[in-house]
């Protein structure tokens, strides 16, 4: 049997004493903490914590944590929240076409390596109906009309809909070719990692890898990011890079990148799924 944890993660304006205070109310309820991790944003002077506590250490349970951790965290400000890893988080992914990162992703859940309940898989298209159902997972299709906007909106509050339903907690797009609306982007803020194929800020947008082989980059790489209203420009999770040279195509360059969008997206959503990213502005802490 795996031991349960509780992870604690928080931020607020830096000042002295914060860590003594935190880990005081844990140690002075038996609390036995496993894991901790620190970080100061000197520009914004903002802390950032996250601790693992073992869950049968504690007297009582998430609960009850949270009603008498509510004090100590009003006293420095803090935004914070609770986890318990005996509660799965909810993945929905989305995916247009393309399945590698879907592929992987299910692969993964699979075998135990990401724990996570996917109560859905959402396209807007049919071609992976048969792959999805195979896992036993329930698939949806959203038609995603190209230029109608009012159908466009109705097709993404479908989407939005099938999402509330099943209680997600994260959304992925997994090569989900579609802009997602401001709305959603600020509805779902912190809630929605997307895969994008460069290593950004370069090549936001379509065909980064055409883009890339016309500017004649030696790597190309891809970015890990939860979604703005920005195009391509949300919070940066994870990124990695592979050396090409002038002899790769732009079809070498796709080969390659898929290799990497896939390990990126499943770092970056492992680290979120563990609570291990924690937003500052447009940038993030990731306590790996």
């Amino acid at each position: 049997m795996s031991t349960r944890y509780l992870t604690l993660t928080t931020s607020c304006p830096d000042r002295a004493g914060i860590i003594a205070a935190v880990s005081g109310f844990i140690a002075q309820h038996g609390g036995f903490i496993v894991e901790a991790s620190y970080h100061t944003e000197q520009e914004a002077q903002r802390f950032f914590m996250r601790q693992e506590i073992r869950a049968d250490s504690l007297p009582f349970d998430a609960g009850e944590f949270r009603y008498r951790f509510v004090t100590l965290a009003q006293e420095f400000d803090m935004t914070w929240q609770l986890s318990d890893s005996a509660i799965k988080k909810r993945l929905v992914i989305l995916v247009s076409k393309q399945d590698h990162c879907l592929d992987d992703l299910l692969h993964r859940w699979r075998s135990g390596e990401l724990l996570v309940d996917i109560p859905c898989v959402i396209s807007n298209h049919e071609d992976l109906r048969g792959f999805v159902e195979w896992h036993g997972i329930p698939f949806h299709y959203v038609a995603m009309p190209h230029n109608n906007e009012p159908d466009k909106a109705a097709a993404f509050a479908e989407i939005a809909r099938l999402f509330d339903e099943v209680r997600g907690d994260v959304m992925v797009l997994a090569r989900f070719m579609q802009i997602v609306p401001p709305d959603l982007c600020t509805r779902y803020a912190g809630r929605i990692i997307n895969i994008h194929h460069s290593f950004l800020p370069s090549f936001s947008g379509a065909k980064p890898y055409h883009q890339a082989y016309h500017r004649g980059v030696k790597l190309i790489g891809a970015t890990s990011h939860y979604i703005s209203d920005e195009l391509d420009a949300g919070p940066i999770i994870e990124q990695d890079t592979v050396r090409i040279d002038h002899g790769d195509t732009v079809e070498d360059m796709v080969r390659y990148g898929k290799d990497i969008e896939k390990a990126v997206l499943a770092r970056g959503l492992r680290y979120h799924v563990e609570d291990r990213v924690l937003l500052c502005g447009n940038k993030t802490v990731v306590f790996r």
